[in-house]
């Protein structure tokens, strides 16, 4: 078949959708669990706030430096293809290589699970194979325990997988429909606590600040973890550039996106925590147990029981939105490094109706669904933000090589100092996971490093390729 002659991918997603695919990924679950870690490291409201604005102000520098890789490529694959372009393939494939194995695949299981969680919290779901729960490997993979919860969380994958499959513009249409419905339920939170709900006398929030609940630990050190859990809630707004390919006129729409996704998200998650800390002070909060969801808590004590339900559909719909953009979006990096040869073959094919990489999304269906089974997705999932941080640095680096070198010639805003701002900050957050979760970090390193021999593996049948190509 001539290369003229293949499926390709077809540009059907426009700016609207992709602002609503940025705010649809990125808010899943923590905008409605991370009140409660927040409350219990002891900080004040006015530090738990300013966590979550700062937060929200590194991720737009993060956007903006993005906004100047942006004119690199029309090409899919988003972070992988301007680490290609920048530092050259093995970069670009250790960044592949660690997505597949911790920030996409990990957090694809970990959104499933949780939005079966909450089903289950809703409609208690049956265990068929309970007699099978302490089934294990090495004492650290049980695949049998809560296997209702995993099967519905499977079963939500492959579903997923499959409206992706059929065409983009479905996958689109869907995130539309579910992240519209997750911003009028977050909207009617903060009208309903602001406006409507009048705490009890005696029941205002105490602005002094404590660090009882981390004793031994500075206010540097703390404040960064709190900014690690809060940095979770804004996670996946560079999803978007993994479907450049699919987007319309992407050098204009993807910048416009990201920027526009992360403001939305960003005015609804400080406001929604406004509410949190005015419907119940700081030390009610943070003697929830760890295993309740905050918002639940304070829509219960807003709304009664009818609270506590709206709030557990919310998380459903919101998680259940944020796996589809998910599994839409990091399947496209497979997608690109397969066509470069950098990964296995089979994933660069294009369904010839569909025009979807529905091998990349096989393989993404797969993998996330074996992490649902071995309960390593915990783990993962919590290396997701460290790993991108260390990736958002990396192409902080980059624009500044690209703009001395012009390769980049179009201005960009706030540029060299945003840039600089967002390596000095990946430094400092990156530095203190490492102190305070050495365990954790290794783990991450660990995964990242054996990429290195598949990448010899890939380069050698690519070299292979290559010369067979010029016989």
């Amino acid at each position: 078949m001539s290369t003229q002659s293949k499926p390709k991918l077809i540009r059907a997603v426009g700016v609207g959708t992709a602002i609503l695919l940025v705010t649809g990924v990125m808010i899943g679950s923590g905008v409605y669990k991370k009140i409660i870690p927040l409350a219990q490291t002891g900080l004040s409201e006015t530090w738990i706030l300013t966590a979550w604005v700062l937060a929200g102000i590194i991720t737009i520098f993060g956007a903006l430096n993005v906004s100047g890789l942006a004119s690199l490529t029309e090409e899919s694959g988003g972070v992988y293809e301007y680490l290609r372009l920048s530092f050259g393939n093995f970069f670009s494939f250790i960044f592949g290589w660690t997505d597949f194995t911790i920030i996409g695949t990990a957090s694809a299981a970990a959104l499933a699970y949780i939005f079966a969680q909450a089903v289950n919290s809703i409609l208690p779901l049956p265990n068929p194979l309970a007699f099978w729960d302490q089934v294990n490997i090495a004492e650290l993979v049980y695949p049998f325990a809560n296997s209702g919860i995993k099967i519905l969380a499977v079963g939500t994958i492959i579903i997923l997988s499959w409206i992706n499959y059929r065409g983009v513009k479905n996958s689109g249409i869907l995130n539309n429909i579910f992240t519209v419905a997750k911003i009028a339920g977050i909207l009617f939170l903060i009208i309903a606590g602001l406006f409507v709900f009048s705490p009890a006398e005696g029941a205002e929030v105490s602005t002094t600040e404590t660090l009882a609940g981390i004793k031994g630990s500075s206010f540097f050190s703390v404040f960064f973890v709190a900014m690690l859990s809060v940095l979770w809630a804004y996670d996946g707004w560079l999803d978007i550039t993994f479907i450049t390919g699919e987007i319309k006129n992407p050098k204009r729409n993807v910048p416009r996106a990201v920027v526009g996704g992360i403001s939305i998200a960003m005015f609804l998650y400080v406001l929604v925590n406004v509410v949190y800390m005015y419907v119940l002070p700081l030390p009610a909060l943070a003697a929830v147990g760890s295993d309740e969801i905050g918002a639940a808590v304070v829509a219960k004590e807003m709304l009664g029981n009818a609270g506590e339900f709206f709030i557990l559909l919310l998380i459903v719909i919101s998680v259940f939105g944020s796996l589809n953009a998910v599994l839409l979006s990091h399947s496209r990096i497979y997608f690109r490094m397969a066509q470069e040869n950098y990964f296995f073959t089979p994933a660069a094919r294009v369904h010839k109706r569909f025009h979807t990489p529905y091998i990349s999304l096989l393989l993404t269906a797969i993998w996330s669904s074996l992490l649902v089974v071995s309960g390593s997705f915990e783990l993962l999932s919590n290396l997701a933000v460290l790993a991108n941080y260390l990736f958002y640095g990396v192409l902080a680096i980059a624009l500044i090589k690209l703009k001395r070198n012009k390769t980049i010639t179009i201005p960009v805003a706030g540029y060299p100092y945003i840039q600089i701002i967002l390596i000095l900050f990946s430094i400092v957050l990156i530095g203190n996971t490492v102190m305070t979760s050495p365990g954790q970090s290794l783990a991450g390193v660990v995964l990242m490093i054996c990429g290195a021999p598949l990448y010899v593996y890939f380069s050698q049948k690519r070299k292979k390729i290559a010369d067979a190509d010029r016989e």
